[in-house]
């Protein structure tokens, strides 16, 4: 389009002064307005100014389309954790024209002499604080963009409860503008001085992490590091499951008879996103605490998997089943699944093992045979005490 109905705006605490020519010309030109109480403030627009819906919508600007020259105003860079993506998504190339600013994360990154490209830069105004477990190593920087001043009494409290307590933090308030206001402390020290003095919002958190311990950044983690009754894929055969599964990022996983969930778990540590199907309501909450512990981009259905399958949301590139798997279970899925995708599947019982080999006589695919032992006390020594052995048919749809 030769003239772009709508403008993207990002705008800064300092407000008029911080817009470019362009902007400030779009903005002058923009019959209606939409942003924050905040923004609008900022941009002295009076009554052409239209504050969000709560909750937030974008139906009122695209009620608008092609019709007048509409504004919308969002913090600093407007595609960089800004509103800008939120709308451009319902739109066609060309209907806007983006007037980005240097993000909050330039400002507290240039304060604090830190490299972007070696800064975890996040939006935490609706993640839980969770997001930040697979990523916390020692002497790792992240800037935090927080919902409210509160976040960020809880974002210190959270990482001291979780080990990161002498993680040098900073807490700025109004980054950018004259009216910055930065405090300094270790995590634990601000988690306990907020209490009692609350910072001003918006407020965002910059720390360097210290003192804890890192989650692997491998597959076979621990089984301590998810919550299980006992049945869960061990370690060792976790490890190879996930290397048979080859993630991808980007890619969808359905698990079906899930256990833990904990190689869907690994799965979507991996970059991928993940539907959990089991029919034990105590291991659905198990799935369902594992996920919320890493804020992973996972689904649990209770249900048996045979009953599930046709209802399963969208469509997988690979499928896992560590139990109960039959010849039916095989057919229903060859006939769910029509694009290309791959399949592993873990059996101990004889009966199922027997199965998945004649599967791989008749469609061919990988099949292998994995053992393993671990020291265990025997009176004052030690000896080796073997696991069940596990087989485990690797196959593709593709030729």
């Amino acid at each position: 389009m030769a003239n772009p109905w709508l403008s993207i705006i990002g705008i800064h605490p300092s407000g008029l002064q911080g817009l470019s020519a362009a902007a400030l010309q779009d903005l002058n030109s923009a019959e209606l307005v939409f942003g924050s109480p905040r923004h609008l403030e900022l941009a002295q627009v009076g009554s052409r100014g239209r504050t969000w819906p709560v909750p937030f919508s974008v139906d009122s600007v695209l009620q608008l389309r092609k019709q007048i020259p509409v504004a919308i105003l969002v913090s600093g860079d407007p595609f960089h954790f800004g509103g800008g993506a939120s709308v451009a998504k319902h739109l066609e190339a060309g209907e806007w024209r983006n007037h980005p600013q240097p993000s909050t994360f330039s400002w507290i990154s240039g304060t604090l002499g830190w490299s972007q490209e070696h800064t975890h830069c996040l939006g935490l105004h609706a993640r839980s604080f969770e997001t930040l477990t697979p990523l916390l190593a020692q002497s790792e920087r992240f800037i935090c963009l927080l919902r409210d001043a509160a976040a960020a009494q809880g974002i210190a409290s959270w990482l001291s409860q979780h080990g990161w307590g002498s993680s040098l933090m900073w807490l700025i308030s109004q980054a950018g503008s004259e009216q910055q206001c930065m405090e300094t402390g270790t995590a634990s020290e601000l988690a306990a001085s907020l209490l009692a003095q609350p910072v001003q919002a918006p407020v965002a958190a910059a720390f360097e992490a210290r003192g804890g311990f890192g989650l692997s950044q491998v597959p076979g983690r621990s089984c301590d590091a998810f919550a299980h009754d006992g049945q869960i894929t061990k370690s060792p055969i976790r490890a190879m499951t996930l290397a048979a599964l080859a993630p991808r990022r980007g890619e969808c996983l359905w698990d079906l008879g899930a256990g833990s969930g904990s190689v869907s778990a690994e799965w979507c540590l991996a970059g991928g996103k993940a539907i959990c199907v089991e029919q034990h309501a105590e291991r659905v909450a198990n799935i369902t605490v594992n996920a919320a512990r890493y804020a992973l981009n996972l689904q649990v259905i209770h249900a048996d998997s045979m009953t599930a399958l046709n209802s399963l949301p969208g469509t997988a590139d690979a499928v896992f089943v560590g139990g109960g798997f039959n010849q039916s279970l095989f057919d229903a899925l060859c006939a769910r699944l029509r694009h290309p995708w791959r399949l592993v599947v873990n059996a101990v019982a004889l009966e199922t093992q027997a199965l998945l080999m004649e599967l791989h006589r008749r469609h061919g695919g990988q099949l292998q045979q994995l053992q393993w032992s671990e020291a265990v006390p025997l009176g004052r020594m030690h000896s080796w005490q073997a696991a069940r052995p596990v087989v485990q048919w690797i196959w593709s749809s593709q030729p």
